[in-house]
């Protein structure tokens, strides 16, 4: 009987960095924020990145959605290298390919949740999918809330808005930096809910840094940094395994700073 092989299925990737440094400064006020960073995002993902404070999470997510240049490396976007375009060309992909959620939520007072959730597209002069808009809006929840301006929604509601907004273009990668941290624990719950269902239920890809064991769970992968480096991952996780990661490399980092004291 002949046995055939076949090859490895190969996962489409939707962000990567390869061999990435970040130094700010120069001479005895030079900081090196990433060391030589490599890692893919897998399309279709929810991934997490965690570290502990000044361990180079939020620079190695901004230089991934190209929001930070690197200083040495490549960074990529799909079939997009980020390294080397120019501001027009940036401006372009942040657009279209690239989709944000931030802490604050950075919605227009003066806009209804609608309009704030349509913004991106009127700047780039693209008409919405109204299909994709109501499938949008249904996973979100804010079907009743749509005219209201972003002083008449809480903040749960204000924050969902921004996730919208950051979806209604179908970009290829969504970058949340701490999204659930201007949130009660009930609120930040519902739009880390949304933030998977629109992973599982319409392929979209999310990286997410956050400093919450909780709200790293709902990856289905947790990459962690410390001093620039990647040092540890999980997948399937859980509040404790992240924990117990996170306790891992305060002892390491503990250790290391009593070694050269």
């Amino acid at each position: 009987m002949t046995i055939t092989a076949h090859p490895p299925v190969r996962v489409a990737v939707a962000a990567r960095a390869v061999d990435v440094w970040k130094v700010y400064g120069s001479g005895e006020a030079q900081v090196v924020a990433l060391r030589g960073v490599s890692m893919e995002v897998a399309a279709g993902r929810f991934t997490a990145i965690m570290g502990p404070s000044g361990s180079g999470k939020s620079t190695l997510m901004h230089c991934l959605a190209g929001l930070d240049a690197v200083t040495r490396g490549e960074v990529h976007i799909g079939d997009t290298k980020l390294t080397g375009l120019g501001d027009a060309g940036l401006t372009k992909l942040r657009r279209e390919q690239v989709g944000f959620i931030f802490q604050q939520f950075n919605l227009l007072p003066t806009l209804t949740a609608e309009e704030n959730i349509l913004l991106p597209l009127a700047i780039a002069g693209r008409k919405p999918d109204r299909e994709w808009f109501r499938t949008v809006i249904d996973t979100v929840g804010l079907g009743d809330r749509l005219g209201h301006r972003p002083s008449q929604l809480s903040g749960g509601q204000q924050q969902r808005v921004a996730c919208a907004r950051a979806l209604v273009s179908r970009p290829e990668v969504v970058f949340a930096d701490e999204p659930t941290g201007n949130l009660d624990s009930r609120s930040g719950a519902e739009v880390l809910s949304f933030l998977r269902s629109s992973v599982r239920e319409h392929g979209q890809t999310i990286v997410m840094v956050t400093h919450d064991p909780t709200a790293a769970s709902y990856a289905d992968r947790v990459v962690f940094l410390a001093d620039g480096r990647i040092v540890n991952e999980l997948t399937e996780p859980t509040p404790q395994k992240v924990l117990d990661a996170m306790q891992s490399l305060d002892r390491v980092a503990a250790d290391t700073a009593g070694a050269e004291s």
